[in-house]
């Protein structure tokens, strides 16, 4: 990972509570509290995710943050001010989005808050075996 532009590595406790901030951030999507995840979003925030614009701001990523699912957490890297969470995601029953793999780069703020999340998903081919 290449280092932050702020120069300074945040304290080992700046970037344990950002770790933290970003694992309740899938229970708290999970679980649909939309208020428990706006907790851990910087006012700034942004998201970005394939095939869709850009979003600035708390409440465009709020809106952004879709149907209820479950996501399974693989692994969970950190280094400086950023957050690397890899993962698959799978819709409740009745939804059309379709399960897929995820890395979600995250970057904290100074005081730990989610600041911005790109990202990458993977979907097999059509008509090949999951």
């Amino acid at each position: 990972m290449t280092a932050d532009r702020r120069g300074t590595p945040p304290s080992a406790a700046t970037l344990a509570a950002g770790v933290d901030h970003v694992r309740l951030s899938y229970l708290y999507l999970d679980a649909g509290d939309l208020d428990a995840y706006a907790s851990l979003l910087h006012e700034d925030m942004q998201v970005r995710h394939p095939g869709a614009p850009t979003v600035h701001g708390r409440e465009a990523a709020l809106r952004l943050a879709g149907p209820r699912g479950t996501h399974e957490l693989f692994k969970v890297v950190a280094e400086g001010y950023c957050v690397v969470a890899v993962g698959h995601y799978s819709p409740p029953g009745d939804a059309v989005v379709h399960e897929f793999d995820f890395a979600d780069f995250f970057t904290l703020s100074d005081d730990s808050l989610l600041l911005s999340r790109r990202r990458f998903y993977y979907l097999p081919p059509p008509g090949s075996p999951s």
